[in-house]
Formats: structure tokens, C-alpha cells, sequence
């Protein structure tokens, strides 16, 4: 007499599966964060140097604008070049993640209607791509402080912990992109204009200080302005001081922004093969 397989049902299995099914695919997540880094630059001109000019000219254009023509200040004995770099960096990391997340599953589209794996394998591969861009632009930031013989202090062991974050935060952001856009098509549109606009309210070309006492508090409800007075603080010796009550809003935005993101991104996951 043969044995019999049983099928067990159990209440809240599909979710506790789900989580091991992202380890389960962990070479498919390899798989497609490689594959977009060789895309992004293989079959341009100068490869991977986009990823040292494009932040090299935009700090030298804030510089110019922020540091020369509006007078901003730049805390004591650090260059305004340093100053302009240690926001851009966690910011190019931010924008460049919500433009990847954003296209990442309608430019897996075939993937996606063909084969069973945890969608959110998709959008977490496209933020890799922008910490490489972000990893490679640190090279510039090392340049900047040989350049101007500028050596940072203990903080700068704590600069993983706002890698951490940032990288929190364009996950968070990125996840509400990427299944808005798969339901909405014209949030193709928006994105552009977020990464645009957010650069602008973004303390990437100043310092936090210059924003008045009284509209800090408020002005930490951009989750991005935690992130960046973070790096400051790790990078630049302590001499960028950290708004604290700011601070802690902004980075509970972040984790706001994470949690509320992986929420909706999997409550809609399952239309994704069907709208897409």
C-alpha cells in the first residue's frame, strides 16, 4: 500500500513563504542586477566615467551658483566643494534609484507574465544599479578631500548607518513608483518632475543651516533632508550639526515611507502580470 502526499493549508503560510522565496531567488536577483549594470554601460561611449561626471559637473555648477554668486556658508575649515558633494552623493543615490524602481517592471514585463517569482526581487535589483553609480561616485568625494588635504574624523564609522538609511529610503519611495506606475502609466511622467523638484527642496547645494530656526521642523518632512545631514555629519568632522527633532522625523519618514511601501507593493503584486 503506496503513501500518499498531503496538501496542508495553513493560515498566513503564503506570507511566511513568500519572504523565503526572495532567498530562494536570490541568483535571479544577482541575475537582473547584473544584467542592468552591464546595459547601463555597455553601449556608452565612456562607460562607467557617466557615473564620475554627471555628480562632478552638478557640483561644480551648485558650487558655483550656491558657494561664488549666492554667498551661502559652509561650516568652518570644510570646503563648499566637500560640503555640495557629501549631499549630492546620498541624493544621486535617491533620484537615481526612484528612476530605476520606477521602469523596473514594466521593463520586465515578458519576465514577468511568463514565471513565478517574488516581484519584489525586481525593483530591489534597480536600486543596486544606483548604489553602484553611488559607490563609484565616492571616488570624487575621495579626490576632493586629498585635493583639499581634508580628513574626516571617528564619524565616518557611522557612515554605513546612513548608506543603510538611504538606501531605506529610495526603497521605500521606489516600491510606491514602481507599482503606481504599473497601475498608472502616467506616473512615467511624474517621476521626472519628483527627481527635479526634490532636488531643489533637497539641502544638496547648502547647508540646513541656512533654513530659519522656526521652518526646520517642517522642512524635515522632506525624508531626504535626515538622510543628507547624516552623511554631513559622518563626512564632515561633526562641524554639519544635526537638527534633532528634524532628524528624527525625517528618518521616521524613511522607514514610514518602507514599510508602507513593501505594504502596497505586495498588496497589488499579484495584478502586476495581469496590467502589465
Amino acid at each position: 500500500m503506496g503513501t500518499t502526499d498531503e496538501l496542508i493549508i495553513e493560515a498566513g503560510r503564503t506570507e511566511s513563504q513568500y519572504w523565503r522565496d526572495l532567498w530562494k531567488y536570490r541568483e535571479l536577483f544577482y541575475f537582473l542586477a547584473w544584467r542592468d549594470i552591464l546595459v547601463r554601460y555597455k553601449q556608452t561611449v565612456i562607460g562607467i566615467a557617466w557615473a564620475l561626471i554627471r555628480p562632478f559637473l552638478t557640483m561644480v555648477v551648485f558650487t558655483v551658483v550656491f558657494g561664488n554668486l549666492a554667498k551661502l556658508p559652509s561650516p568652518p575649515g570644510v570646503p563648499y566643494q566637500i560640503l555640495v558633494f557629501a549631499g549630492m552623493l546620498p541624493w544621486q543615490f535617491f533620484s537615481g534609484a526612484l528612476s530605476e524602481c520606477s521602469n523596473s517592471l514594466i521593463s520586465n514585463a515578458n519576465l514577468l507574465s511568463k514565471v513565478y517569482f517574488p516581484r519584489l526581487i525586481v525593483p530591489t535589483s534597480a536600486v543596486i544599479v544606483s548604489f553602484v553609480d553611488f559607490m563609484i561616485s565616492g571616488i570624487i568625494l575621495l579626490g576632493l578631500m586629498a585635493w583639499y588635504n581634508f580628513v574626516p574624523d571617528w564619524r565616518i564609522v557611522t557612515l554605513p548607518v546612513f548608506v543603510a538609511i538611504a538606501f531605506a529610503a529610495s526603497m521605500g519611495v521606489g516600491l510606491w513608483l514602481a507599482a503606481l506606475n504599473v497601475q498608472y502609466r502616467d506616473f512615467r511622467y511624474v517621476v521626472p518632475f519628483l527627481v527635479q523638484f526634490g532636488l531643489y527642496i533637497s539641502p544638496v547645494g547648502f547647508s540646513t543651516n541656512v533654513v530659519p530656526q522656526q521652518w526646520q521642523l517642517l522642512y524635515s518632512l522632506n525624508p531626504m533632508v535626515g538622510v543628507i545631514d547624516g552623511f554631513r555629519w559622518a563626512i564632515l568632522r561633526g562641524q554639519a550639526e544635526i537638527y534633532l527633532p528634524g532628524f528624527i522625523l525625517s528618518i521616521g519618514l524613511v522607514f514610514f515611507l518602507l514599510a508602507t511601501g513593501i505594504w502596497y507593493f505586495r498588496k497589488v503584486e499579484r495584478t502586476f502580470a495581469d496590467v502589465i
